[in-house]
């Protein structure tokens, strides 16, 4: 069914409560209480929600949630698109597959609506070799793993190695990007919440781990994204999403030209293989530093080791809570993302070596043509004491709150 056909049934909902009349969700039949009973105040009053129904048909400014078919897997799994839309017009969508954002579309200085996430049309494209985690629910743990190695409570666990000699973002065949999630719509709170149970041993991970991840769109054009996850025995948990953003439309060349400033002033230093030393080091003096707002791509050069950003910030922060990390814009269009999360950490990646033949509408996605935002546990924290805590215990809950808010300057 059509987008703005489906989400005018959410118009009929809200427009019946106006006229104090339940109507029926078949368009026939609401057309026929209509015109067979012509001049009556039941009919006027149909005769109203019916065009309310037809014009909210090719109007996005509608709150509510609806689904879609988003294709098969090669497996055989029906995949659901769910599309939040709020009263200002944003729209969000996420798939059943990996839990994954597939749009999020926001107007710009002059009304002017782009889909500012980079992606494809439906699931195949998510599971083709090109798909370097686009807009994915990450885990179990998010980032490298060094060695794919790690010792919890005495006992060593090995874990798949993706990334070089290091383990990458959960795994290989049943990471949290490639399993079916559960998805139930949450209409009242204009959300969805999205449940997984990774069994003990999956991916070489311990512990029947029960994961939920809540997306909400809210009026004030905020994408919420909220993560928990319990377990039966001591395992590493650390999420994260893994969106690619161009604000300037997904299919947009480069983001060289964006602004951002990120709150933090130190990452967290690495050796060759991109695993933290353990040093928390100053971004003073670096091209990492991003406390005054900054082109994306000033001193992107001077990065040979990574070829772009590829980091991992500690967010300034008093105490525990949600905080502004980033802010990112776009001078263009005028479009404005920031993001506040309570992590400890913020991973800025800039696609440095993306090569997608064809996402959305077959538009190629080369190099640096988007950056990630990925809020987190610092990489490799299951190995380094000093980092903050990473092993969840039974009775123990991990809790993760994220925030991309949009706007416009």
């Amino acid at each position: 069914m059509p987008l703005g056909y489906s989400r005018a049934y959410g118009a009929i909902r809200y427009y019946e409560t106006l006229v104090d009349l339940p109507l029926p969700r078949d368009l026939g039949v609401l057309c026929g209480k209509i015109f067979f009973n012509p001049g009556s105040e039941l009919s006027m009053k149909r005769l109203i929600c019916l065009l309310a129904f037809i014009l909210t048909c090719f109007d996005s400014g509608v709150a509510g949630v609806v689904s879609a078919d988003f294709g098969v897997t090669k497996n055989g799994d029906k995949v659901v698109e769910y599309t939040l839309t709020n009263s200002k017009g944003m729209e969000v969508g996420v798939m059943t597959r990996g839990a994954t954002l597939t749009k999020i579309i926001v107007p710009g200085r002059d009304g002017t609506k782009a889909d500012v996430l980079l992606g494809f049309d439906d699931v195949t494209g998510f599971e083709g070799p090109h798909n370097p985690y686009f807009g994915c629910t990450t885990g179990r743990v998010a980032n490298r793993i060094a060695f794919g190695k790690f010792t919890i409570e005495g006992v060593e666990y090995q874990v798949p190695v993706n990334n070089g000699k290091n383990a990458l973002h959960g795994g290989l065949k049943r990471s949290l990007d490639k399993v079916i999630w559960k998805a139930t719509p949450l209409e009242a709170e204009n959300a969805v919440r999205f449940t997984f149970t990774s069994p003990d041993g999956e991916e070489g991970y311990p512990g029947n781990v029960a994961f939920v991840v809540t997306f909400t769109l809210t009026e004030k054009n905020e994408l919420k994204i909220d993560y928990t996850a319990t377990t039966d025995k001591a395992t590493p948990i650390n999420l994260t999403n893994h969106s690619y953003f161009n604000l300037a439309g997904e299919g947009a060349k480069s983001v060289a030209d964006q602004i951002m400033m990120i709150n933090a002033d130190r990452f967290t230093a690495v050796d060759e293989g991109l695993i933290p030393t353990g040093e928390l080091a100053s971004v003073a003096g670096t091209p990492l530093d991003f406390r005054q707002p900054t082109p994306i791509g000033d001193r992107i050069e001077q990065l040979p080791q990574t070829g772009g950003y590829d980091h991992n910030y500690v967010i300034n922060r008093q105490g525990p809570g949600v905080v502004l990390a980033a802010r990112v814009v776009d001078t263009k269009s005028g479009r404005v993302m920031e993001c506040y999360t309570d992590q400890p950490g913020i991973q800025l990646y800039t696609a440095n070596g993306m090569t997608v033949p064809a996402g959305k509408g077959g538009k190629p996605y080369g190099k640096k043509s988007a950056f990630c935002l990925e809020t987190q546990n610092y990489p490799n924290a299951v190995n380094t004491p000093s980092f903050p805590k990473s092993v969840f215990k039974p009775g123990e809950t991990y809790e993760h709150h994220t925030v991309y808010a949009f706007s416009v300057e």
